[in-house]
């Protein structure tokens, strides 16, 4: 993680991200950060909320693109809704079983659905993140965004892996190949979309709705906040102010610095995590994998049930090791039955932890904290929750005994002590046929 009044920005020279490994050490990171239920989206556009944005840029390993621009730190909760990793409950993300699945397999493979699943969501259309660009939201106006994404789509897996391409070569190869992610349903259309004014801004005059400005605005948006997010891009970019002029001559144009926070993207390549996600490759070579972001002999796992961590820890471990153990200091973290089960509570499970202690601690981990943790596993689904059940309460024992002597009503209750019932939620109607067949409605 770096503090965003550390992080540089981008100065006039390109700066080159090399992405695959910050976004599986980013993946983890922001799953871990999901578990502590401090991730919130609104129930209406999905979108993530401001200080959902600010706790995400906070924990990224690298921080964000820009220090003051939210691109992965927006996409990774989009992401996590898209690829059913999570989901809204009460405005709060909570991590669904694929989500706690992903934790502990290989992020590669996680990545690799993400990004297929990304392709063929309706959560958000990329474009309308380009802001500057207004009348989006009048009625008829965008094309569907899930066929202009698969088009960026193709022309990502249409990439040599392993050789860079600038963005304006890439623009230039779609247009040949005849992949025109077209934004506007008509020209009636083009004419509500506009910058600044919409009568004097309007982008429907000949001349000032080129390629690159609507067609390559959106392919940025979707490379560099989803594809670059998720490690299948490598890139090269500068800060977006100035870094396009394609938009100048329009009406309004010389009142912007930049038309999108994307502008900066100056070219790409599709590493070898991309190659696997795009289906060039079978298999993701597991020696390119990113080895764990804390090397064995960063963590000194004590008999005394602390964990010590004394060059500090990258977001993802210290997420952690906060779920399960409680934190003493900035580098010291303790491991009690109660924070074990508080987050078994929570979703967690042992084995997470087993893992990463296994991996990360420079001597095998004490037998005082294996047997806490084997203890602690033992009560693990001793008690479970079968869900909502309907309590019928009979009039006396003797009814009690005839309907759970019946043949069809038996079939669907279950006896519990001497007078009552309990039917499940789906099964009530059929109780209650049947119920009533003996000769009693429920009431």
């Amino acid at each position: 993680m770096i503090p965003v009044e550390q992080q540089q920005e981008p100065t006039g020279t390109p700066r080159v991200r090399h992405a695959e490994h910050e976004a599986q050490a980013n993946l983890l990171t922001v799953l871990r950060l999901c578990m502590t239920g401090k991730l919130r989206c609104s129930e209406k556009t999905r979108r993530p909320s401001t200080a959902t944005v600010s706790a995400v840029a906070d924990v990224l390993n690298g921080g964000d693109f820009y220090p003051h621009e939210a691109i992965a730190a927006f996409a990774w909760p989009m992401l996590l809704q898209a690829g059913g990793l999570a989901q809204l409950t009460g405005g709060r993300l909570v991590l669904t079983t694929r989500g706690k699945t992903a934790l502990t397999r290989p992020p590669h493979l996680t990545i690799a659905q993400l990004w297929q699943r990304w392709l063929n969501n309706s959560l958000l259309d990329e474009f309308s993140r380009v802001e500057e660009i207004k009348g989006q939201r009048s009625a008829n106006v965008l094309t569907a965004a899930k066929p202009r994404r698969k088009l960026v789509g193709q022309a990502l897996a249409g990439l040599t892996p392993g050789e860079w391409m600038s963005i304006d070569g890439l623009f230039t190869a779609m247009r040949a190949a005849g992949l025109d992610p077209v934004v506007h349903r008509s020209e009636r259309a083009l004419w509500k979309l506009y910058l600044e004014d919409p009568q004097y801004g309007s982008l429907g005059y000949d001349g000032y709705h080129g390629w690159s400005l609507l067609q390559g605005r959106y392919t940025l948006a979707v490379l560099f906040e989803y594809a670059a997010t998720l490690g299948v891009v490598d890139i090269e970019y500068v800060p977006p102010a100035g870094a396009r002029d394609d938009y100048r001559d329009n009406w309004g144009g010389d009142c912007l610095d930049q038309l999108s926070r994307y502008d900066g993207l100056s070219a790409l390549r599709l590493n070898p995590l991309g190659a696997h996600a795009v289906g060039l490759t079978g298999d993701y070579a597991l020696a390119q994998a990113p080895a764990s972001v804390v090397p064995t002999g960063r963590l000194t796992v004590l008999a005394n049930f602390d964990i010590v961590a004394l060059d500090g820890l990258p977001s993802a471990d210290a997420l952690l090791l906060d779920a399960f153990s409680e934190r003493k200091t900035d580098r010291v973290w303790t491991l009690t039955a109660a924070s074990l089960l508080h987050a078994l509570d929570r979703g967690h499970t042992l084995d997470e932890l087993r893992g990463y202690l296994n991996q990360a601690a420079s001597h095998p981990v004490p037998h005082t904290v294996t047997t806490l943790l084997d203890d602690t596993g033992r009560r693990t689904g001793r008690l479970r929750d079968t869900g909502q059940t309907h309590l019928i309460e009979c009039a006396d024992e003797a009814l009690a005994a005839l309907i759970i002597s019946d043949r069809r009503l038996r079939a669907v209750c279950t006896r519990i002590g001497e007078r009552h019932l309990a039917v499940s939620p789906d099964r009530l109607p059929a109780f209650r046929k049947a119920a009533l067949a003996l000769g009693y409605p429920l009431g």
